[in-house]
């Protein structure tokens, strides 16, 4: 059975840090990019952050470029998600998500972990 299970999350006042963690198991994730997507209330979730695993490529949304930093740690089977220089407008629930190479669905989220930025 695949999961993806983050953890993390919580309440950190404007421009502080959070890492948050995606560890997956139950399968291979070689061939998949894994992918970060968040979705504050009363909006649609958007993507964030991504890395292929099999050569660590990483793919970053423009709202967190040069703040937030992707990264992965093969023994472990996880995906991290180090957020720096926080902002309110940061605040919502974080999902992990992997996608098999080259489809553009994901096939598999986790149960998301919750961000709070105070102002």
């Amino acid at each position: 059975q695949v999961q993806l299970v983050e953890s993390g999350g919580g309440l950190v006042q404007a421009g502080g840090s959070l890492r948050l963690s995606c560890a997956a198991s139950g399968r291979s994730f070689v061939s998949y990019v894994m992918g970060w997507f968040r979705q504050a209330p009363g909006k649609e979730r958007e993507f964030v952050a991504a890395i292929n695993w099999s050569d660590g490529t990483t793919y970053y949304a423009d709202s967190v470029k040069g703040r937030f930093t992707i990264s992965r740690r093969n023994a472990k089977n996880t995906v991290y998600l180090q957020m720096n220089s926080l902002k309110p407008e940061d605040t919502a629930v974080y999902y992990c998500a992997a996608r098999l190479v080259p489809t553009k669905v994901c096939d598999y989220w986790g149960q998301g972990t919750q961000v709070t930025v105070s102002s």
